[in-house]
């Protein structure tokens, strides 16, 4: 059974099924006059999302209004369907290595589990240098 749009002479719209496609149309269901095949409706210009990326999800107590229910609940709605998404699309899943440190000097760039520890607060600390110098010499 393939189920087709039909619209009869008289203006009605109305879904069928027929045997084949080369089955006769059938009458109007209405007004029992003659139908003919109709395309079904088709939409364009749909865009598929991913939605917010892990790194953009409240990492902090302050970030969820302070484990406001509604806030929390929310968030854990959304990081369930992403967790769904990048099950079905590993690609999407990026860095899931545990945060380690996300304040202060870590702010732009988080320390995560496996970071080589010296290395990452070396680096931290001349980026924080670098943006306080450039913020003093703008003040000047």
């Amino acid at each position: 059974m393939i189920l087709y749009d039909f619209v009869c002479q008289t203006g009605h719209i109305f879904e069928a099924g027929v045997a084949s496609m080369v089955s006769p149309n059938p009458p109007c269901p209405v007004c029992h006059a003659t139908s003919s095949r109709r395309p079904s409706r088709v939409n364009f210009g749909g865009q598929a999302g991913t939605g917010i990326s892990r790194e953009n999800m409240p990492k902090s107590w302050r970030a969820t209004r302070g484990g406001d229910k509604e806030t929390v609940a929310h968030w854990h709605k959304v990081a369930t369907e992403r967790e769904k998404l990048e099950e079905k699309h590993p690609e999407l899943a990026g860095d899931r290595r545990p945060v380690l440190a996300h304040e202060g000097i870590f702010a732009k760039k988080p320390l995560r589990a496996g970071d080589d520890i010296a290395k990452s607060v070396g680096a931290a600390i001349t980026a924080d240098k670098a943006a306080t110098m450039k913020r003093s010499r703008i003040e000047q």
